[in-house]
């Protein structure tokens, strides 16, 4: 009889008062197959439980035969006879099934780890229906519409049900055969049936017992070619040994319930003596069965429903079980079944739907010649989901062209927006479907052409430097350069500090530092922001096309006669004139026609009525323009910014502060300047640094907080928060030109297939599509669909020009003819009263010029008029024909 305790001495099988005295809670495990391993599993899994729990559990083991319920019996009633708390195991079906009957019956949780859908006990295996779901997913998306259902026993008949269910009436045609007719382990009898049927596609559930010997009987019988499309329902695939079967060129695509990736994974293998480095394991191969990980998560709900409520073994006897059932234990085994469980676990999140477990996902892994890979992923909300094309045999002809065989550790800074970032999901996600980004879907393009597989790990916000007289390094630069990862990939900067280090591939995208500030805030109004809507030039322009056209009236209306009237209409001969438009009513009828009110005066003489025609169509013009461009001037507002400029930034203009990521390639920059402004920045930043951030969302919140201060960052940083905050905005051009590239060890032997995949995602237009998306499209939506109001801006000389060209060129014609008619008049009236015409012109002249005199006298005795023999005619009279 083997039978062990391991951290619980006993001298036999005691009472519970031992247990009681030492604080302690055993756990019984039985095992009848790997019991080596199963008992390391199994204690180290007590061991984390009690470290992270903080429970005090130890372990009762004992061995049986595989298949022997006797056996089984007695080692379980000597286990109930020293007090457990629970009992783990056996493997074995039909020993299992009757000691779940003995603890059921004496209440005491039983957990065991093989598909079943039996509602006793505690299973943490998936069920047959949810198997069928993941089964359905694969075969919908292959689109098979016929296959062969190959099943071991009538256990797995379970799996065929509800896939029949699911595919309904319109399904694809099965075939269904059992392998295992003759339950002697010869199944090429029914191997050679399926290899003359006319199906080559393959669907094959059963136990891990005769899975290994199914596939190479298969090899044997010779349907595991390039012919043939197998689907392996057994979540223990990864396990097998597939040496012979990688390059037999058949399509075979497995399931996995754990990726061998996950670091509670790698502590497992070296407690079992397994080097974590061995290139096997890296790539879906390996020795740990689903049983021994569903052990271990075992362990890890009893514990914490041993935290959450005590449950103290007693001492019973199997053949008095009437009376010696616990009165407490129904209580614990639902308080299991109501957890929710998603840390320390092997197998995913745990929690139960009634009897069913739930919470977790499966891999899809493929056998290529480079061993199992990871090809898609299920579960049972979102089906299946690929991961990357599966790479073709050919890929694989010479491993050194080809990295479809590594699994590498890439390093991502979380959060990090756009760059990676958590997925936001009610369920608890794992691995590398927990993060999403630009980063993350550059990574996933360039496995999807090169073929490897990857980790993503959360390397912080410390991007890392490197001192080279001490050739240390830290953050990022130092994980790549120990070797603990092999890739970085986030808006990390290629720098020659930094290309000491490592080495980067070539840039994935171009960028420069820039200012991030608060977008120009509403102006306080002006005393004279009526005066606004026109330029200074145009008001200028306006005042002296004003005093013009009041000069050019004052003047024509002394030239043109018909401008000179009679002050006493009764009088037929009066002896005096008068003309209205004297300086001061030429200026009162401007005004009036400019300001659209008109006035008592009308112009008489055509040379007058022309300027008068052309100032009125000017002041319709401007009066208009004034009115449109006065209401979009108190209807917008005027936006107004402290700073505008990296020089404004420099001098500190009102006050206005700025800083940076403390560490990083934006901080070098300044560090390392010759440029007299920058490094006047970088002492102001060193004597402030209470301005320097820890990462750059602290930078832009600062910055949203309050409008004394900037921040400089990464251009494409900057497009992606003024994106999302409408508030923001970039000041100026960008200082230099820099670009980010993906960091990796010097040297890297792989570096030249990173740069070649690179240059067919730019060339193709990838790398500008998955920009577009994280920057433009995701998480934006409020500033993109709100229209930035247009700027109201003052009407200048090229919006008028031509209105003030018109008045020019009508005032100067009408001036024009003034004088001329002016002349003719003169003329006409020396020739009338025979007088010299010289002496005429000089005398009218000279009145003209005498802008105080506003009253023509017909009858002065010192006109050179009076000593004409007519005299006594009438100017009026003689002005008719200028009328």
């Amino acid at each position: 009889m083997n039978f062990y305790l391991i951290n619980a001495q006993y001298g036999g099988y005691g009472s519970y008062n031992n247990f009681e005295n030492m604080a302690s809670v055993p756990i019984g495990l039985l095992t009848d197959q790997n019991t080596e391993q199963m008992n390391i599993i199994f204690d180290h899994a007590i061991d984390v439980a009690n470290q992270e729990v903080g429970t005090t559990l130890t372990s009762l083991k004992a061995e049986v035969n595989y298949g022997d319920a006797y056996q089984s019996y007695g080692r379980l009633c000597q286990m109930l006879e020293t007090g457990i708390a629970g009992v783990f195991g056996p493997s074995s079906r039909h020993s299992a099934l009757h000691l779940m009957s003995i603890c059921d019956a004496m209440d005491i949780p039983h957990i065991y780890s093989y598909m079943s859908d039996y509602a006793e006990g505690f299973n943490l295996h998936p069920h047959p229906a949810d198997l069928a779901k993941a089964l359905h997913s694969l075969i919908t998306e292959f689109n098979w519409s016929r296959f062969i259902f190959l099943y071991e026993s009538a256990d797995y008949l379970k799996i065929l049900n509800e896939l029949t269910t699911l595919f309904g009436m319109n399904g694809p045609v099965v075939t269904v055969l059992r392998y295992d007719m003759q339950l002697n382990g010869n199944y090429k009898q029914v191997l050679r049936r399926v290899r003359k049927s006319q199906d080559n596609r393959i669907v094959v559930v059963g136990s891990s017992d005769t899975m290994p010997e199914f596939l190479n009987q298969a090899q044997q019988v010779g349907i595991i070619n390039e012919d043939y499309k197998y689907i392996i329902g057994n979540l223990d695939f990864h396990s097998f040994d597939l040496e012979e079967y990688k390059y037999s060129e058949a399509n075979i695509t497995g399931l996995r319930l754990f990726s061998p990736e996950k670091m509670a994974v790698k502590e497992l293998l070296m407690k079992l003596g397994y080097p974590t480095d061995q290139d096997e394991f890296r790539n879906g191969s390996c020795p740990i069965t689903v049983e021994m990980a569903l052990t271990y998560d075992a362990v890890q709900l009893f514990a914490e429903t041993l935290k959450n409520l005590p449950f103290k073994p007693i001492s019973q006897n199997c053949s008095q079980r009437t009376e010696s059932v616990r009165d407490d234990g129904s209580s614990f085994k639902n308080y299991m079944r109501t957890l929710r469980l998603s840390e320390h676990l092997l197998t995913g999140p745990i929690y139960f739907e009634g009897n069913v477990r739930k919470g977790y996902h499966l891999d899809v892994i493929e056998l290529q010649p480079s061993g199992i890979v990871k090809v898609g992923s299920w579960d049972e909300n979102r089906g299946y989901r690929p991961q990357r094309l599966a790479p073709t045999t050919s890929q694989f002809d010479g491993l050194d062209n080809s990295l479809a065989n590594k699994t590498f550790i890439v390093l991502l800074s979380v959060p990090n927006k756009p760059y990676a970032q958590l997925v936001e999901s009610y369920k608890q996600l794992e691995g590398n479907n927990q993060y999403e980004g630009y980063g993350v879907d550059l990574i996933k393009e360039l496995a999807d052409k090169l073929g490897f597989n990857f980790t993503f790990v959360n390397g912080g916000n410390d991007y890392g430097t490197f001192n080279k007289t001490s050739n240390e390094s830290t953050g990022m630069l130092r994980e790549i350069m120990m070797g603990r990862a092999d890739l970085a990939v986030t808006d990390l900067t290629i720098t020659a500090e930094r290309e000491q280090a490592i080495d980067f591939s070539i840039p994935f995208m171009n960028l420069g530092i820039a200012i991030l500030y608060l977008k120009p805030q509403k102006a306080t109004p002006e005393l004279f922001t009526f005066m606004d809507p026109f330029s200074e030039e145009v008001w200028m322009f306006l005042g002296f096309s004003f005093l013009g056209v009041s000069l050019s009236f004052f003047i024509l209306g002394r030239l043109s006669p018909s401008e000179w009237d009679n002050p006493y209409p009764c009088i037929e001969e009066p002896e005096e004139l008068e003309n209205q438009f004297t300086l001061g009513n030429s200026i009162w009828f401007t005004t009036g026609a400019l300001l659209q009110q008109g006035s008592e005066i009308g112009p008489k003489a055509l040379s007058t009525r022309t300027v008068a025609t052309f100032w009125w169509f000017f002041t319709l013009i401007v009066v208009s323009s004034y009115t449109a461009n006065l209401a979009a001037f108190l209807t917008i507002e005027k936006p107004q910014s402290l700073i505008n400029s990296v020089e404004d930034l420099a001098n500190n203009k009102d006050g206005v502060v700025y800083g940076a990521k403390r560490t990083g390639s934006t901080r070098t920059f300044f560090l390392t300047t010759e440029d007299e402004r920058y490094k006047r920045m970088n002492q102001f930043m060193l004597e402030h640094p209470e301005h320097l951030t820890q990462d750059n969302m602290e930078g832009v919140n600062r910055v949203k907080s309050s409008t004394h201060y900037a921040f400089l960052m990464e251009s494409t940083s900057i497009e992606y928060n003024t994106k999302r905050e409408c508030n923001l905005k970039k000041i100026g051009d960008a200082l230099d030109e820099k670009c980010y590239g993906i960091a990796m060890r010097k040297n890297w032997p792989h570096r030249n297939k990173f740069n070649n995949a690179l240059l067919e995602l730019q060339e193709q237009g990838v790398l500008e599509k998955m920009k577009n998306k994280w920057w433009n499209e995701v998480g934006t939506g409020i500033c993109a669909t709100k229209e930035e109001a247009p700027d109201a801006t003052p009407l200048d000389m090229n919006n008028l020009e031509g209105v003030f060209f018109v008045l020019t060129v009508g005032s100067c014609l009408a001036l024009l003819y003034g004088i001329v008619s002016w002349a003719f008049f003169v003329i006409k009236k020396a020739h009338h009263y025979r007088v010299p015409v010289k002496e005429a012109l000089k005398e009218e002249f000279q009145f003209i010029i005498d802008i105080n005199n506003y009253v023509r006298v017909l009858k002065n005795s010192a006109s050179i008029y009076s000593r004409s023999r007519q005299s006594s005619m009438s100017v009026a009279s003689m002005a008719q024909d200028d009328s």
